[in-house]
């Protein structure tokens, strides 16, 4: 075929392709989103931006280092384009309903206590009258100057560290306030059974001779002694105590802010993306200068700081990591952290409890714990390597009530219309009832031992936590019932749909409030910059009148989690494969209608297929079909469940393209 015939039938398929695709409906430019890096910068809203030591050449990335030029070049553009350095002093002002803070205002830090800070850093504050936080390292700086610097295992010379006294003279200049990086906490300790160095500040130490952890209360004292050790070093140079605290690797931890609380501390600075709001000083985030950027890419990250990271999950079953051969488990783990980091996803959401059977009965889970069996320390191991290697966040996958706990514990019961009598749903999660006290304290306490014991950024709340429209019937939840000002019996709840709406309504925040307790405890000890996310089912999204089905409801979902985490599985309800692309697309419309909440939402799609008798994989091209299905309906956060990473399922050049943002957002 000649090459102009050959080009005439591309371009009429490519013609033909173009108009089967639905033209996007035409939006004037008022009505149009505004990006990121184009939105006025928020009332009273401070950015971070961490540095560390400055060298003349060649910085090192260990200590994430820039050349002298460089911070030179980023300070110069954050000037000409209008940044401003507040103090300390502004923000608290700020916060107590004083002078408002100034568009563009930035906190500069440098952290661990390097000589530059000395050398090159103060001048160029002084040159430019700017204000900057210096946050040195305790034993590090107490180091005698003929002996290196034990730094976090590693000798350094000593000659790259200040001294008290030029830490005194630095804090003398009216234009740096010293705050505080831990004593002798900015290292790595032993965190469980697999080796993993972990945060000191924020880690629970494991005793390998012992084969035990450290106890909360153990851990709380020494970081007591930790806070107070170096806020009188600090007291003692500068003739005041430090008011503002800097994580260690950016690892915040809820017990030890306690601590930092009780000592007078009004401000802890991380490394989380984004600006920071006067009413989250304790968990301030600030952007880390790392790899010694140029301008651009320094202009660039700092333009778009206010740009929101969309979530592409890949949900793992952590039961297809264990073995009983700690060598082959190492492999499977090898292999799932491979996987993630070709994949391009940024979150995975990570089973912590067993379900060999996938009957969604916990008997056993991934870490130790109170009330459980322990099927293998693997949890905090699995996670810290995806973290640190793979470069994503994780969730912990966790169940709110199908607990395999002791017997006597009430469960949810169904009414039976028919006989009026009450029984155990057989067709439904075997769930614990959430009006019980005791059970309530129970699974507490199991959120408690994850949060200490493990590494998370975030808590997958499963989709157990379900009532039907004939549940709970226990006496413990007629109890309920009735002192909230509701009929004592399911007969007379349901009596009439006004009072069955009450009860569906009331069963749907009930649930919802137990599961902000389990946030509450989990915050309490791992830290405030936790996050949470709720799987729903799409049948109440869908179709608000089935609430009353499941006790869960999209509006209440969107204002009670940082994610709704929906089941957009169009198989699992029944759709077919022509049906499902459609489905798909009116399920993102319902969360659409919602004025920004598709910016909360993460589609979990299906890659398996549970209605056969055997469970098939869906196929890598369907799944990326749906992907872009979504992604045309304007959801840009998305994933799937189940990854099958020891066979490459679905496979990954298929779906990669489609999910990560590296290759196409």
């Amino acid at each position: 075929m000649p090459f102009i015939s050959r080009f005439i039938l591309l371009l009429g398929a490519l013609l033909i392709s173009a108009c089967a695709q639905q033209a996007p409906a035409f939006a004037p430019p008022s009505e149009r989103p505004v990006s990121a890096n184009e939105k006025p910068w928020p009332k009273n809203h401070v950015l971070g931006i961490a540095y560390h030591d400055v060298e003349d050449r060649d910085p090192d990335q260990a200590v994430v280092a820039v050349r002298t030029e460089r911070l030179l070049e980023q300070l110069a553009w954050l000037r000409e384009n209008n940044y401003k350095p507040v103090t300390i002093d502004q923000i608290m002002a700020a916060r107590n309903g004083g002078p408002e803070l100034p568009p563009r205002a930035i906190v500069l830090s440098f952290d661990d206590g390097y000589s530059s800070f000395y050398t090159r850093v103060l001048p160029v504050l002084r040159a430019y009258n700017w204000h900057a936080l210096l946050a040195p390292v305790g034993v590090w700086i107490d180091t005698p100057l003929n002996q290196p610097v034990d730094f976090a295992g590693t000798p350094r010379k000593r000659s790259d560290f200040l001294t008290w006294e030029q830490i005194r003279e630095i804090s003398r200049s009216g234009l740096v306030e010293i705050a505080a990086h831990t004593d002798a906490s900015h290292k790595g300790v032993l965190a469980n059974p697999q080796g993993n160095l972990q945060p000191a500040a924020a880690t629970r130490r494991y005793d390998a001779a012992t084969g035990r952890y450290e106890t909360e209360a153990q851990f709380q004292a020494r970081m007591r002694a930790d806070v107070a050790a170096i806020s009188e070093k600090i007291r003692k140079v500068t003739g005041y105590k430090p008011r503002v605290w800097v994580w260690p690797y950016g690892a915040a931890d809820g017990t030890s802010l306690q601590v930092i609380n009780e000592q007078g501390y009004q401000m802890a600075l991380t490394l989380e993306d984004g600006l920071d709001a006067l009413d989250n000083l304790m968990s301030s985030p600030r952007f880390l200068v790392a790899s010694d950027p140029d301008g651009e890419h320094f202009a660039n990250s700092i333009v778009s700081v206010q740009t929101e990271s969309p979530m592409r999950v890949v949900h793992v079953d952590l039961d297809n990591v264990y073995d009983p051969d700690p060598a082959q488990q190492e492999i499977n783990l090898g292999k799932l952290i491979q996987r993630m980091a070709d994949m391009g996803a940024n979150t995975v959401f990570l089973q912590a409890f067993a379900d060999p059977a996938g009957d969604g009965l916990v008997h056993s889970l991934y870490f130790p714990n109170r009330h459980l069996p322990m099927r293998a320390d693997i949890f905090d191991r699995v996670a810290w390597q995806l973290r640190t290697r793979a470069q994503v966040k994780v969730y912990a996958w966790m169940p709110v009530l199908s607990f395999a706990l002791d017997s006597k514990l009430p469960r949810v019961t169904r009414w039976d219309p028919k006989t009026a009598t009450t029984s155990i749903d057989p067709d439904q999660y075997k769930r614990l009832s959430p009006f019980d006290p005791n059970v309530r304290r129970i699974i507490g306490e199991i959120y408690e031992d994850i949060a200490r014991l493990t590494s998370v950024d975030g808590i997958l709340y499963h989709d157990d936590a379900v009532l039907s429209d004939f549940e709970d019937a226990g006496p413990e939840a007629l109890k309920v019932y009735a002192a909230n000002g509701l009929p004592g019996s399911i007969a007379s709840l349901r009596a009439d749909p006004a009072t069955l709406q009450r009860w569906t309504r009331f069963k749907s925040r009930y649930l919802i409030d137990f599961t902000h307790e389990l946030t509450a405890k989990v915050r309490a000890i791992r830290g405030p910059q936790v996050q949470t996310a709720r799987n729903i089912f799409a049948e109440p999204m869908l179709n608000p009148e089935s609430e009353a089905w499941f006790a869960q409801n999209l509006d209440d979902f969107l204002g009670a989690y940082d994610w709704t985490a929906p089941m957009a599985m169009p198989l699992m309800e029944k759709q077919s494969r022509k049906q499902s692309g459609p489905w798909l697309e009116t399920l993102v419309a319902t969360v659409k209608s919602r004025p920004g909440a598709l910016d909360r939402t993460v589609f979990e799609l299906q890659a398996r297929d549970w209605t056969k008798n055997a469970d098939a994989d869906i196929d890598g091209e369907q799944l990326a079909d749906w992907m872009g299905r979504l992604k045309r309906q304007g959801a840009t956060s998305f994933g799937y469940y189940p990854d099958n990473f020891l066979e490459n399922q679905p496979d990954l050049k298929t779906v990669r393209p489609a999910l990560s943002n590296k290759w196409n957002p």
